[in-house]
């Protein structure tokens, strides 16, 4: 069905529905990734290395809040929306998100408080982690039902682009205040001011998120298996087990490829870390302007072709890509090297929300996105640097080469299993 299927007006709506619904991702990813870019400021506010206690809950903290509540937050915020609609879930979770913020921007420091300094940090973090655990499979969820027919991968795309716009955003607006303040004035409250501004910006995307149109309909949110898990395993245990299949190497190449790599490339290629950061700033920035690109492909080609060609391509050119970048000296190189693997990533990002909800009724629809990317996620994607680090510290880096290719054959082989044709979205509305 081509996109002349709507009034103009509808068009707009629809436009603004992704806008509004989009907008928060890009909230929640920033205040997300704030966190982990303004670490080195504050963590000695928080945490004194004269206290071993302290270090523990740091340590235990940052991974429990990571890992842990993502899965659990992508069952409780896919439950909400699909039981009480998906626009009160996108606000919810929004909302959670400007509270961590709100509390980490505003804490007494160790010096004041105590213990009660990285405990209070640690609570903060884990309603971000709830928050950003949901936020996945709803706005995936969202986006899907309300992107144009014909177009769908073009919109749905915009999921990525703001996901990684909050990336970027969280580095500029560090970046700058680098520039504007001294080191001094950033340990003592300039970390402070990003989490400000990412709470402004929740209560912004709050209002817009206020306004949006609810996808799911009366009748599929009153279902008795409406968002419950045994509604899902019951009917949709394949579709679940085929989407957590391809998220986990989806997952995983795309921290390799975002995340890890800065680290990579001032670690084992020895760059110096500015020039690093330069490099995956620009590339970050060329990944999500791709993304609509690769998602009007998928509209051309098809959904599963797409996928398809990224388990092949990430399954032949991992290894190729990284030992290259093992050795690379030049930064354009290197930002050539790390684009092209983003181009391969690209092919999954951009669809991978839409793939997900294609496979699922609307009755349980962001309970198994959610779920399914949150447990994927954690596990694979969440786990990348630790592993590419593990396995370095014990001199066999290039077994996790080896590790991120196997796991891109996997995805490929669990998306043969994807139908020539959605089994659900192409006749709703």
């Amino acid at each position: 069905m081509t996109s002349s299927y709507y009034t103009g007006e509808e068009r707009s709506k629809r436009i603004f529905a992704i806008v509004g619904a989009s907008s928060g991702n890009l909230v929640e990813w920033f205040d997300f990734y704030v966190y982990a870019f303004c670490a080195i400021y504050f963590a000695p506010a928080f945490f004194p290395s004269d206290d071993p206690t302290v270090q523990l809950l740091n340590t235990a903290g940052v991974f429990a809040a990571g890992f842990l509540m993502r899965p659990i937050g992508g069952w409780i915020f896919g439950r909400l929306a699909d039981r009480h609609g998906r626009k009160n879930s996108l606000m919810i979770s929004v909302l959670m998100m400007c509270g961590g913020s709100l509390i980490i921007a505003c804490l007494p420091t160790y010096a004041s408080i105590g213990t009660w300094a990285p405990a209070l940090l640690l609570l903060a973090r884990l309603i971000q982690g709830l928050s950003v655990g949901g936020e996945y499979g709803t706005t995936a969820t969202y986006m899907s039902e309300v992107a144009l027919r014909g177009q769908r991968g073009f919109f749905a795309s915009f999921q990525y682009v703001t996901l990684i716009g909050g990336q970027l955003l969280a580095v500029l607006v560090l970046v700058l205040l680098q520039q504007l303040l001294s080191e001094e004035e950033l340990r003592a409250y300039g970390w402070r001011i990003p989490f400000v501004v990412g709470a402004i910006a929740a209560l912004i995307s709050l209002m817009l998120r206020r306004s949006l149109k609810e996808t799911s309909s009366a009748e599929t949110r009153q279902d008795k298996e409406a968002g419950t898990i045994s509604g899902l395993f019951r009917n949709h245990a394949a579709a679940f087990v085929t989407v957590l299949g391809y998220t986990a190497g989806g997952s995983l190449i795309f921290y390799t490829f975002t995340t890890y790599m800065q680290k990579y490339l001032v670690n084992t290629a020895g760059m110096n870390a500015k020039s690093a950061s330069y490099v995956m700033t620009g590339a970050l920035f060329l990944f999500m302007v791709l993304q609509p690109l690769f998602g009007m492909l998928s509209d051309r080609i098809g959904r599963r072709n797409s996928m398809l060609l990224f388990g092949a391509l990430g399954t032949l050119f991992t290894v190729p890509l990284l030992m290259a970048l093992k050795t690379v000296t030049s930064p354009f190189l290197a930002f050539v090297l790390v684009t092209l693997a983003l181009c391969i990533v690209s092919f999954y990002t951009s669809i991978s929300g839409l793939v997900k909800a294609e496979m699922f009724p609307p009755q349980v629809r962001a309970l198994g996105v959610g779920l399914a990317y949150a447990v994927a996620n954690a596990v694979f994607g969440g786990s990348a640097e630790y592993v590419a680090l593990g396995l370095k510290t014990l001199g066999m880096e290039n077994t996790f080469y080896w590790y991120v290719t196997a796991m891109m054959a996997v995805a490929f082989l669990f998306s043969l299993r994807l139908p020539k044709q959605a089994a659900y979205l192409h006749h709703d509305h």
